[in-house]
């Protein structure tokens, strides 16, 4: 799913962190990367599967539709914890996941990605949300990815980013 594609209100989210007069107001850059993470968690909320519960109302019992389980979401540090957060927000039962990964840059401008450690409970048949804000050339998710698999087998795996280029989506 590709919210950019229709019109809506998270396309100006995106117009202002893209801006390069916001992209210098590190507070308001870090909230539209936190406003977008909310609407992409209600979002994929739409694809979870639900259970009916019964709630004890000061009115009497109501019938509520909940998520049959809780996901995962694991961010990229640092550049990913405002979009990290703006999942949470919405998803405020799930469960994180971080990997601290970044690029090793060579003399002759190559670069590998180095993963120094990860933290993440156990993904087996649960859906798992991994946030990338910036995906230039996929590697850094892709890697993230492969390092979270070692903690299970996932459901579903969705991958949010705010902005992505075309290279970092083929790869």
């Amino acid at each position: 799913m590709i919210l950019s594609n229709k019109p809506s209100i998270a396309n100006q989210f995106i117009a202002e962190l893209r801006d390069i007069t916001i992209q210098t107001d590190r507070m308001r850059f870090r909230r539209n990367m936190e406003r977008l993470g909310e609407i992409f968690a209600y979002e994929i909320s739409k694809t979870f599967a639900y259970q009916t519960k019964e709630v004890e109302t000061p009115l009497g019992v109501a019938s509520i539709e909940v998520p049959e389980s809780q996901p995962v979401i694991a961010t990229i540090l640092r550049a990913g914890l405002p979009l990290h957060q703006g999942l949470l927000n919405v998803l405020d039962h799930a469960d994180n996941g971080f990997v601290s990964a970044y690029r090793k840059h060579h003399k002759d401008g190559t670069f590998e990605i180095t993963v120094e450690y990860i933290s993440c409970p156990p993904v087996d048949g649960r859906i798992l949300i991994v946030c990338d804000p910036m995906l230039a050339t996929g590697s850094s998710l892709v890697l993230a990815v492969e390092k979270l698999l070692e903690h299970g087998t996932p459901a579903k795996i969705h991958l949010v980013t705010a902005i992505a280029s075309t290279m970092g989506v083929d790869y």
